[in-house]
Order: C-alpha cells, then sequence, then structure tokens
C-alpha cells in the first residue's frame, strides 16, 4: 500500500509541475513585442514566426492584427523562411512587384505588403534559429534601411532569451507529460488484479474510477452485463482501500431464499424461528470494518427492504429473535445487471433505497466494447490454462485471432475464458489452436462472417483467393454495420451501389 500512496503522490506533484509552468506569461510576453514593436519602428504590423516542431512550416500565431488566426509560412517560397534558412537577414522594398507566399498571407490578413524587413532570432548559446521577426509597410510608408535593420538585430537579442525560456518550458511540460503517463501505468499496474485487463479506453475509465474510490469509503454501484467482471472491480475497489486484513463479505441476492434474507443479512439469536439451533452472526456484522459486496441487488426481495435500508442509512441494525442493537461499520459496494431505475418506476425496487444505496456508480462495458481488450485477455487466460491444465499449446492460428476479435461475446469474458479452455484442453502440445475446436456457437458465426476462412491447402498464398476471402468479409461487416441497406454499405466499401450487387452475386452471399 506504501508505493500505492506514492506513485499517487508522484502524480500529484506531476500535476503542480504541469500547472505551474504555464505559457500563458510568454504568450503575454510575445503579444507585448507584436503590440510594442510597430510603435517603436514606426512601421504598420509586426509578426513573430516560430518553427513547427518537427515539421516544415513557420507559424505565426504572434501579430498584428491576425487575433486567433494562425499564418503558416512555408520554408521555402516565403521571406520568411529564407531567413529561417539562411539565418540571414532580408529587406524587400518591392513585395508588391514580386511573386512568393506574402500574397497569399495578404489575402488572409487583407494588408497590401510592400517592404518588409525580416530578421531571424538566434539562440546565444549555439546560433541555433528559434524564428523570424518580421516587419511590413505599404506604400505609405518610407522603405527599409539598415538602420531599421540594425536596430530590429539588437530587439531580436533580447527576444531569443524569452523564446528559449518557452521552449525549455515547453520541453518541461512534454517530460512531465511522458512521465505522468509512465506514472499512470505504474498506478494501474498497482490496482490491477489478475486477468483484470484495460488496453481499452473504457476500461482505461474504469481503472481511473477504482483508483479515485480506492481512498474513499464512498457506496458504489456497479452495472453491466453479466460476465464483465463486475466482482473483481468491487474487490480491486476494497483491496486498495485503507488498512489490509479487512474483511470482503460477498453476497448473491439472487441465490436467497426470500425467508432467508433477513437472517443471512442481520442474523438471529438461537431459538428464533424453528432450526435456529444456534446464534449466528449476519452479514452486516460479519463485514465490519470491511466491506459487504451485494451481487445481482436488483434481486432483493422488497419484504427485506425497509429494514435495509436502515441498515445503510443508520449503520446499525438487530438480529431476529433480539432486540439489541449492533452498529455497523461497512461498506457497500452493489452489482447488477439490472436497470435499477426502470425497476424501481415497475415499483419492484423501493426507490428511497435506490437513493441510499450508492453515491457513484461505475459502467462495466461490454466485451463487444472493448475489443482492444480481447487479445490481451485470450492470452492471459491461455498462460493461466496451460499451468491449470499442466498443457503447452503454442497460442492461436491467425484465423482463430481474427474469429476472437470479431465474434460479440454475449457470455463477455466469463465466455471467453470458458472458450480458451475449451481450445486448450481439445488441443495437442506444441501446436496452434484452430477454429475447427471452437464451440458450436463460434464456429457457427465463423462460417456465417466468413471469418478465418479456410483456404484450399494450409500453404495457400494464392492472391486472388486471399483477396476473394477478404471482399467478402468486408461486404459482410459493411452491410451488417448499414443494417442492410446495400446503398450505405457501398458508401462504407468505397464502391458503387452497383459494383456491391455484383459482388454480391458473384460470390453467391446470402445476406
Amino acid at each position: 500500500m506504501t508505493s500505492v500512496k506514492n506513485i499517487h503522490s508522484l502524480r500529484q506533484r506531476l500535476a503542480h509541475l504541469r500547472a505551474s509552468w504555464s505559457v500563458s506569461g510568454f504568450q503575454s510576453l510575445l503579444t507585448f513585442y507584436v503590440e510594442v514593436l510597430p510603435k517603436l519602428m514606426q512601421v504598420e504590423r509586426c509578426s513573430i514566426f516560430l518553427k513547427e516542431r518537427g515539421g516544415d512550416l513557420l507559424l505565426s500565431r504572434y501579430g498584428t492584427e491576425i487575433e486567433q488566426n494562425v499564418i503558416e509560412a512555408p520554408l521555402e517560397g516565403s521571406v520568411v523562411g529564407r531567413v529561417m534558412a539562411t539565418g540571414a537577414s532580408v529587406i524587400e522594398n518591392d513585395l508588391h512587384s514580386k511573386s512568393g507566399y506574402h500574397l497569399e498571407a495578404d489575402e488572409q490578413t487583407g494588408f497590401d505588403s510592400v517592404n518588409t524587413l525580416c530578421i531571424p532570432i538566434t539562440k546565444t548559446a549555439n546560433e541555433e534559429i528559434l524564428g523570424v521577426i518580421q516587419l511590413l509597410n505599404t506604400l505609405d510608408k518610407k522603405p527599409f534601411n539598415d538602420d531599421h535593420k540594425k536596430e530590429l538585430q539588437e530587439i531580436a537579442e533580447y527576444l531569443s532569451i524569452s523564446l528559449e525560456s518557452i521552449i525549455l518550458n515547453e520541453q518541461i511540460l512534454d517530460l512531465a507529460k511522458d512521465l505522468d503517463g509512465e506514472v499512470a501505468r505504474l498506478e494501474f499496474d498497482s490496482v490491477r488484479k489478475g486477468d483484470f485487463i484495460a488496453e481499452s479506453p473504457a476500461m482505461r475509465e474504469v481503472l481511473d474510477l477504482v483508483i479515485i474510490l480506492r481512498d474513499t469509503p464512498v457506496n458504489v454501484l456497479i452495472h453491466g452485463e453479466n460476465g464483465t467482471g463486475k466482482e473483481l472491480v468491487a474487490k480491486m475497489i476494497h483491496e486498495n482501500a485503507g488498512k489490509e486484513g479487512r474483511p470482503f463479505v460477498p453476497v448473491n441476492c439472487a441465490c436467497l431464499p426470500e425467508a432467508l434474507v433477513e437472517s443471512e443479512f442481520f442474523g438471529h439469536e438461537k431459538g428464533a424461528f424453528t432450526g435456529a439451533d444456534k446464534r449466528r452472526k449476519g452479514r452486516f456484522e460479519e463485514a465490519s470494518g470491511g466491506t459487504l459486496f451485494l451481487d445481482e441487488i436488483g434481486e432483493m426481495p422488497l419484504l427485506v427492504q425497509p429494514k435495509f435500508l436502515r441498515a445503510i442509512q443508520e449503520q446499525e441494525g438487530t438480529r431476529l429473535g433480539s432486540s439489541e442493537i449492533i452498529p455497523y461499520d461497512v461498506r457497500i459496494i452493489s452489482a447488477t445487471n439490472r436497470n435499477l431505475a426502470e425497476n424501481v418506476e415497475k415499483g419492484d425496487f423501493r426507490e428511497d433505497l435506490f437513493f441510499r444505496l450508492f453515491s457513484v456508480d461505475i459502467e462495466m462495458p461490454p466485451l463487444r466494447k472493448r475489443r482492444e481488450d480481447i487479445l490481451p485477455l485470450a492470452l492471459s487466460f491461455l498462460k493461466k490454462t496451460n499451468q491449470k491444465f499442466k498443457k503447452n499449446i503454442s497460442g492461436f492460428s491467425p484465423d482463430l485471432l481474427a474469429l476472437l476479435e470479431e465474434y460479440p461475446w454475449p457470455g463477455n469474458v466469463r465466455q471467453l475464458l470458458k472458450e480458451v479452455e475449451r481450445l486448450v484442453a481439445l488441443t495437442k502440445d506444441d501446436l496452434l489452436m484452430q477454429i475447427e475446436t471452437c464451440s458450436r456457437e463460434l464456429r457457427a458465426f465463423a462460417d456465417s462472417n466468413y471469418v478465418g476462412e479456410k483456404r484450399a491447402r494450409n500453404d495457400d498464398y494464392s492472391l486472388p483467393d486471399q483477396v476473394k476471402s477478404l471482399e467478402k468479409r468486408l461486404i459482410h461487416k459493411a452491410m451488417k454495420q448499414a443494417g442492410g441497406n446495400k446503398t450505405q454499405a457501398a458508401k462504407l466499401l468505397d464502391i458503387t451501389r452497383q459494383g456491391l450487387l455484383k459482388k454480391i452475386k458473384r460470390y453467391q452471399l446470402a445476406l
């Protein structure tokens, strides 16, 4: 737990660093130069161009009357580009008679450039060129001369100091961002448990919530389809909050007979009812100091919900057959695959309990909406199952991997684990698992979706056959995405509707 706290503290320090190194002050300084230089040099316009990092453009975000627009000057074909490339100052007093990028810039700004003076902004240490200062006049102003150039060069020396600070600032921000990403990965690893894979953005959001909730004893509701890992997330929240050794008590509300629900949660005294031959603590007492995990909370009988509400609200209750009030110190984490709000509207779940049951809810995405996690999960299950069955299966065939990624997995992670166990059990050691040993459901999906279509020979590298197989798969996916609309599917495939109809007929596709 100490390492987790250290990681959390490091992330906070990085956040403070990124906040303190704000570029707004430097932007204000450059804006100040742009505003003052025209007055100081008695010119009409001034722009400061900086080279795009890693690119071939000179960008000016700071210029007279360009407001929030950005002027992009190419390194080739522009006066400022020539200055940037050569490091030599340039005076041009007849721009109106020459072709070049300045004509395009004038169209953007509405200015008629005639005279220009461009000075490179150079690093004091190694003479690296950081950018260019450009002054502009129309015919109404006198041409630029060497005196103007000398004066602007002196100003550019001072400006270079500011720009070097900006570059240092950006490098520090980039470094802080990279470090923050690395620390985030460490933090994810510190809370991740077992086969909990979070490569997809959806699961990253779940892990973010786990990290936030681990130190806050707030009640939580986890909702999602069966097999998405709700209990695993509940354990992660519990195990990464506070001290170790606290109880985690899971109860499946759907498996409790209605007559025994009250006794299960609140306990009973000896002789409280027929068969109560000894005193027994309830789940609330057993979970004292820890977490009570209520799986399938939507299945809780209405009869026991009022007493359950009081236990949560007042953190106390009584055993059956006793009037003694027992205090509870319990965090409630609930899970359901139902829409509890709809259950409340139907009268199947008490509204007051619904609002007291949780303060934060977590949505567990189904596996079909986190496809980035499918292959990492499958590989993790393969390793685990190899150890469990004492086998040495080499891995998944390419066709099988394609099938695993495309299959919708109605049973979610639980179904994927079951499928991998089946494949490992039916495959000989040192071989790759194949589609042929998949369950009936996956084989049927593969046949109807042309996934991993079996080639005439295992070593068939015929390009026409490969193209045919790929086209059939893409047509099927496009038709499915378009809801059977051939015109829309043709657009997705970037072909004509007539071309799509010909391919459907040629391949005899049953869509």
